[in-house]
């Protein structure tokens, strides 16, 4: 019955898992393993990340082999009890199934490069194994082979050489293509001829492959129609699945991430094949040698039959045989009568031993019936002894095994205990944790505060130290233009007051030279008036000599007076032109220096703000980045020890405890993680954005700094030229006045000299008109001629002299006005520089306000609460007692207390 029972209730398909190792390429590539082999306990899990979530699938298969598994064990484990079976008498399949290149032809196909003893394949193995029995067992038997091949729904015996012949003739004759004559048409034909050949060669793959997973579905779910003609793979496997024989499938996977979905879709195709059921069955085959005995002695009687019934000698049978049933019909006559004797003897015993058989029969009526009685009362007896020995082996083993639950149970309460002391505990550990997560929490709020408060304290000192260094470079600039106004002022002035007396100086020369050729001329006229009446009046000119010569005397002191005075006052005018020139060059110098220093200062202090600025955004970029780093940190220990926290308390659950601890702790850390996360953006966010404005500011500030410094090095390089530039027109200057003076004093020293000739000659005139009166008419001539020439002499001299003085003032005036003009030339530059200069600034500060703006209050973002944050709350955590008090009572108050009850139960 149990074979039978068996035998229609059927066996499942045996599935075996083959996992081959990593390849050359993949070792090379570090690919990452995704399939676990567990031996022992025939399972298999996939590791794969779905939605960002790392899920471990489990299969489990009859046999399981890891990539360290040679092909010995994997036949002697899986391929000899199916070998046996076949010489047993059972149809036996077995197939691989699996994604090109997972070892299926290695397993079970023989190749030349394989043919090693240890590696040899299930083929070659089993059919040695067949053979080898067969010998061993001296038994006659035969062989058949089939070897098909199946391709693109095409079947192809590959033992018959007829076939392959013909198929290789025909492959032959296939008539090609026509080629073009550029080739282009070819190539694209045949091109397109091998496209169309793969792509109908993978659609009848995948034909063969869906329809053998629809059979396999439909003989899991025991489905009225089995789609086996939809392929030929599937009609050549249809006694396989389902069938009645006894079928092996060996799966091959890879272990590689690359494979994963190939290596999921041969696991589920595996899984489902693992509940078909076949029902095999045992093929019986007579013995050659047996079936011909049998058939030889069938033969010769049927021939002994005919032969007889040809003859029709009497009954239609053998003579022999007749012969024998008349020897055989005399013997049973005589043995009639001897028994026939036998019987009448037998017949008088028999009555005599009826008379005592009815007294024994009275008797073992009786004895039956006691005896009746008695076996049934023992069969009663015996049933009642079975049935109480069975049920006493029942209650001891009930017994035995509520001993075994209540000591598993003390155990397994011990442990719970125990546990719920460890998870009060851990509990606890985890709000102190809470607690100061939650401190932390209100810290880094409290440093985002503070943060936020030095920040606009920065931005509204940034902003009151542009304006202040703004109104200082205002002021500044002012002073500058209102310095250059001042000496634009002072070279007009300069100028005018220069060319006025320079005009005075010119005219005062030409009324000299005109006063001195007047008198030169007067004088000519006296000694002429003297020739004509010196002859007339010697006397007269002897007595007048003296007074003559006075009066000359007089009138050249008077004159040496007046020319003393003009060029006394030459000079005077000379020297107060040239200390009004030494001056205006020291108040110039002064003015220069006082703005160079000014523009120093300036410079100083706005190289100061900007360094300081610059220091400043870098404290703050510093500040911001230990403060990134400090919560970064924090934030990353307290999510390290709170997932370690976590793994070990969930690691500790057990039962219906851990369902309910492990979803608070899942969901108090989802809620801490995307808290966590939520900080660590921020804090990156702000990071980021803090020192993208802090480089903007650097870049600016070490611009305005750079050009601030370009700008104090031009302004003091254009103040030392323009005060080189004075310096030198003050010398230059300086130069010709001493020019002027010098051939001032030249003049006076030559009219000093002609003044001292005229008293000389007045002197000599005196002395030779005392002793020379004689002689006064024929020197009278020689004197004219004499005082002539002296006095062309003089009017050359003085002619020369206030030409050369007045070209000296002319070119004088000419530098002066230059020198003006290129002070007034640079002043002017210098103006327009400090206006450029004041609008670059003033843009710059302007930009470096905006910025700042932009900076703290538009991308300088705070951290803006979600609303996501757990609320802080303290659970109830019951103390210790209360976890002992749910302790079960000792075993005897528990049988006191269930007697008592049932006591109860009886008295009632």
């Amino acid at each position: 019955m149990s074979g039978r029972h068996e035998k229609e209730k059927g066996v499942n398909v045996q599935v075996l898992l083959r996992c081959r190792p990593f390849s050359e390429e993949e070792l090379r590539n570090n690919a990452p393993q995704v399939v676990t082999c567990n031996d022992y306990q025939r399972e298999v899990a996939v590791s794969q990340s779905i939605a960002g979530k790392h899920i471990d699938r489990v299969f489990t298969f009859d046999k399981v082999f890891g990539p360290s598994a040679q092909q010995k064990d994997l036949y002697e484990q899986a391929v000899i009890p199916i070998v046996n079976e076949v010489l047993e008498g059972f149809n036996c399949t077995i197939f691989a199934y699996g994604q090109t290149g997972t070892g299926k032809t290695y397993t079970m196909e023989e190749w030349a490069q394989w043919r090693i003893a240890s590696r040899s394949r299930c083929h070659s193995r089993a059919v040695q194994q067949i053979f080898d029995t067969l010998e061993s067992q001296n038994a006659e038997y035969s062989v058949k082979v089939t070897f098909l091949e199946l391709y693109n729904e095409e079947i192809t015996d590959l033992l018959a050489p007829e076939e392959i012949s013909r198929s290789a003739l025909d492959d032959k004759q296939k008539k090609q293509l026509p080629l073009m004559e550029d080739g282009k048409g070819g190539v694209l034909v045949r091109g397109l001829e091998e496209e169309i050949g793969r792509a109908r060669e993978a659609g009848e793959i995948n034909k063969s492959l869906l329809t053998l997973g629809r059979v396999i579905n439909a003989l899991v779910e025991h489905l009225g129609h089995i789609p086996y003609r939809d392929s030929k793979l599937t009609r050549l496997l249809r006694d396989s699945l389902g069938g009645r024989t006894k079928t092996c499938i060996i799966a091959t996977v890879s272990p590689a991430v690359h494979c994963l979905e190939e290596t999921l879709s041969t696991l589920d195709y595996a899984h489902r094949a693992k509940n078909i059921k076949n029902k095999p069955e045992v093929n019986q085959k007579m013995m050659k040698s047996t079936l011909i005995k049998d058939l030889y002695g069938e033969i010769e009687r049927l021939k002994a039959e005919c032969y007889a019934a040809r003859e029709k000698n009497g009954v239609y049978i053998p003579k022999e045989r007749y012969y024998q049933e008349e020897s055989e019909r005399k013997a049973m006559a005589d043995q009639i009568e001897q028994m026939g004797v036998l019987l009448e003897n037998h017949q008088k015993q028999f009555e005599e031993l009826q008379e005592k058989y009815d007294s024994q029969v009275r008797q073992c009526s009786d004895l039956s019936s006691k005896l009746d009685a008695t076996q049934k009362n023992l069969n009663h007896t015996s049933r009642l002894l079975a049935s109480t020995e069975e049920e006493l082996k029942r209650v001891q083993y009930a017994l035995k095994e509520r001993d075994f639950i209540i000591s598993e149970q003390r155990k397994a309460e011990n442990a719970l205990t125990h546990q719920a002391c460890v998870l009060r505990s851990d509990l606890e550990k985890s709000l102190q944790d809470n607690a100061s997560l939650f401190y932390k929490i209100d810290r880094e709020d409290k440093l985002n505060a503070s943060n936020r408060s030095v920040v606009n304290s920065f931005q509204a000192e940034l902003a009151q130290q542009i304006s202040s260094l703004c109104n200082t470079v205002a002021t500044s600039m002012s002073q500058q233009n209102e310095h250059l106004q001042c000496i634009e002022t002072l070279c007009h002035s300069f100028l005018d007051t220069h060319q006025k007396a320079v005009l005075d100086l010119k005219k005062k020369v030409m009324a000299s030279k005109a006063l001195y050729i007047s008198h030169i001329e007067a004088v000519q006229n006296v000694v002429r008036l003297h020739k004509s009446s010196s002859n007339a009046s010697l006397e007269e000119i002897s007595s007048l000599t003296s007074s003559n010569v006075q009066s000359i005397e007089e009138f050249l002191d008077g004159e040496a007076v007046e020319a003393n005075s003009i060029f006394d006052e030459l000079q005077g005018t000379l020297s107060t032109q040239q200390g009004e020139l030494a001056l205006f060059a020291r108040d110039l110098r002064q003015r220069f220096h006082v703005s160079m220093e000014k523009t120093r200062g300036i410079s100083e202090f706005t190289h100061g703000f900007l360094h300081n600025l610059l220091e400043e955004s870098r404290k703050l970029e510093n500040h911001a980045t230990i403060a990134e780093e400090t919560q970064m940190k924090s934030i990353a220990e307290f999510q390290k020890a709170y997932e370690e926290q976590s793994k070990s308390d969930a690691e500790k659950l057990i039962a219906d405890m851990t369902n309910l601890v492990s979803k608070h702790i899942r969901r108090q850390k989802e809620l801490v993680d995307a808290r966590l996360v939520d900080l660590r953006e921020t804090a990156i966010g702000n990071k980021v954005s803090l020192d993208g404005h802090v480089s903007s500011m650097e870049g600016i500030t070490t611009e305005a700094k750079r050009k601030w410094e370009e700008f104090s090095m031009e302004a003091e390089n254009d103040a030392k030229d323009s005060a080189v530039f004075a310096a030198a027109k003050h010398c230059r200057m300086e130069l010709l006045l001493q020019q002027c003076v010098s051939t001032a004093e030249t003049a006076s020293k030559h009219w000093k000299r002609t003044h001292d000739s005229v008293n000389e000659m007045g002197g000599t005139h005196v002395s030779a008109m005392l002793s020379l009166v004689k002689n006064a008419s024929d020197s009278n001539q020689q004197h004219d001629s004499e005082v002539c020439s002296a006095r062309d002499a003089v009017e050359e001299d003085v002619g020369k002299s206030s030409e050369n003085m007045l070209h000296h003032l002319d070119s004088v005036s000419d530098q002066e006005r230059g020198c003006i003009s290129e002070v007034l030339g640079t002043v002017k530059a210098h103006a327009d520089t400090l206006k450029i200069l004041d609008e670059d600034h003033s843009g710059q500060a302007a930009s470096i306000e905006q910025k700042a703006l932009n900076t703290f209050q538009q991308r300088y973002m705070d951290y803006e609460p979600t609303g996501n944050t757990p609320t802080r709350s303290e659970p109830e955590i019951p103390s210790k007692g209360s976890i002992e008090s749910l302790r079960a009572m000792p075993m005897e108050a528990l049988l006191d207390e269930f007697r008592e009850i049932i006591h109860m139960i009886h008295l009632k």
